[in-house]
Parts: C-alpha cells; sequence; structure tokens
C-alpha cells in the first residue's frame, strides 16, 4: 500500500469543530483522524504534521489566559511523545475590529506548513500523495509546486455555497489539488476520545 503524509492546519480544524458541535468545540483524536483519512484514500499512514499556535498570553496575562496556557500546555506535551506527530508551533496576535472587539489570528503557522510541504520530495522519496487539511488559499502555490513536482495532493476542507460565508474555500484552492473531499461531523466521530465515545 502506498504511504502517505497528513498535514493538518489546527486553525481551520478547531473552527471546523465547533461548528460541527454547535458551538462547543469536538474533542477527536488527530491521529486517529489523520489515519481514518489514509485509509478512505487506500494509502498508508506515515506521519502527521500539525500546525498549531499557544494560546495569546497578555503582558501581564490574565487568569483564564493563564489556565488556557496550561492546558495548551498539557495537550501539546501529551501530542508531542508520540513519534508519527510533528508539531510545528507559531503564535497568536491579538487585534481589534473596527468595533475595537479583540481578534486573534495565528501568525507564522502558513509558512511552517508551507516550508515542510517544500520538503517532502527528498525527504520521503517514498510518498507520491499527500493529504492537506485546510481552507487556505495561501497554500496554493505550494500545492502548485508539490503537483508539478509529482507529488499528489489531496484536500480535506469544508464549505457552504454561500460566497463569503465563513466556510467558503476559493476554486483557486480546490482546482490546484488532484482531488478534494468535504469533511463531516463523522469524520470526527469516527476519531472520538475514548473518553468522549
Amino acid at each position: 500500500m502506498e504511504e502517505t503524509l497528513v498535514f493538518i492546519d489546527e486553525g481551520f480544524l478547531g473552527k471546523l469543530t465547533k461548528h460541527f458541535g454547535r458551538g462547543n468545540y469536538i474533542k477527536f483524536n488527530k491521529l486517529i483522524l489523520a489515519k481514518n483519512l489514509s485509509k478512505k484514500q487506500g494509502l498508508l499512514f506515515k506521519h502527521l504534521f500539525y500546525y498549531t499556535a499557544p494560546p495569546f498570553q497578555g503582558t501581564p496575562p490574565k487568569k483564564e489566559e493563564i489556565e488556557r496556557k496550561s492546558g495548551y500546555d498539557t495537550f501539546i506535551k501529551a501530542l508531542s511523545k508520540n513519534k508519527d506527530i510533528t508539531i510545528r508551533e507559531g503564535r497568536v496576535q491579538k487585534l481589534f475590529d473596527k468595533n475595537k472587539n479583540p481578534i486573534f489570528k495565528q501568525k507564522g503557522v502558513d509558512t511552517l506548513m508551507t516550508i515542510d510541504l517544500s520538503h517532502v520530495k527528498e525527504d520521503y522519496l517514498n510518498v507520491k500523495k499527500i493529504i492537506i487539511i485546510t481552507s487556505d488559499t495561501d497554500f496554493s502555490p505550494i500545492i502548485n509546486d508539490l503537483e508539478k513536482r509529482g507529488i499528489k495532493v489531496i484536500l480535506y476542507t469544508y464549505f457552504d455555497k454561500k460566497r463569503g460565508d465563513r466556510f467558503s474555500v476559493s476554486n483557486e484552492l480546490l482546482n490546484c489539488c488532484s482531488s478534494y473531499f468535504q469533511l463531516t461531523k463523522k469524520d470526527f466521530e469516527d476519531a472520538l476520545l475514548k473518553s468522549d465515545k
């Protein structure tokens, strides 16, 4: 069976699980999700690359920010023990919208994923197909480059048909991949943490 790598954009995935969970994040096993999607494609899972960012910390951090960071650190520590997972962390920037409401944006995460994707052909000689879980058009150039180098890119994403919707995905991203599939709530239910089953 052909080997594959899975690349997860947690910023997108977290937003999607909250959508499917109707305001509550679905707690699921990232590795099981990656293995299940690989199996769906008739591929043998080899390695998971997971891209995320620690929660924002003010100066000084508020009590809830400290608690959130502590929970995040525990999760990352547990995840990092698995040799089948590579974790890449960016950072979170606090901005404000026109009504002065805080907005939190991940920074540097896309760059980290792009770097890893650019090394696939050289670092994984037997891998000819990879799976990317994202909705970000910024990955289109590297996906086009991978396709030119003979690496097929399978996209797992989610979108509504409404233009400008928070789950809209550009045709540019969809068209540059070898194939694309919509994630479903069942994909997460099939990978629930044991305590949530």
